[in-house]
């Protein structure tokens, strides 16, 4: 899946040593901001001291991350894990603009053809003896 956003939280690395195969991992979190009359905002992360080296995101950068979701258990509750596998460079399309190839969320809508107004502008007064007794 992809997402394009700008990155508006860069949190601090994680590090350890895997008590199952004794190798060293490191992951961090990052916060992108989706555009839009309602912005939405992702956690996900990068694993692995390769791949944030490589990616090497920064606070307010615009990009478009390529990731993956998937859940575990534990202690009986649930959480998402959102990691991106492939971080691509580049400017947002501006509102209303086509978007990058590939990197809609969604299927885009074709646009609605304009229809003709089923109401009358709100400038014009109803007439004596209407029916429209509305308080507004």
């Amino acid at each position: 899946m992809d997402l394009t956003g700008r990155i508006i939280a860069v949190l601090a690395a994680q590090s350890g040593v895997s008590a199952r195969t004794g190798n060293s991992w490191m992951s961090q979190d990052y916060v992108i901001e989706v555009p839009g009359q309602y912005p939405k905002r992702c956690v996900f992360r990068v694993f692995g001291e390769d791949r944030i080296k490589q990616f090497n995101l920064q606070m307010n950068e615009d990009v478009t991350i390529q990731f993956d979701i998937d859940a575990h258990e534990y202690q009986g509750r649930w959480f998402n894990d959102i990691r991106a596998y492939n971080v691509v460079r580049g400017q947002m399309a501006p509102a209303g603009a086509a978007p990058i190839p590939g990197a809609a969320p969604f299927p885009s809508q074709p646009a609605a053809a304009p229809a003709a107004t089923p109401f009358p502008p709100a400038d014009e007064a109803p007439a004596e003896g209407s029916a429209d007794d509305l308080p507004f």
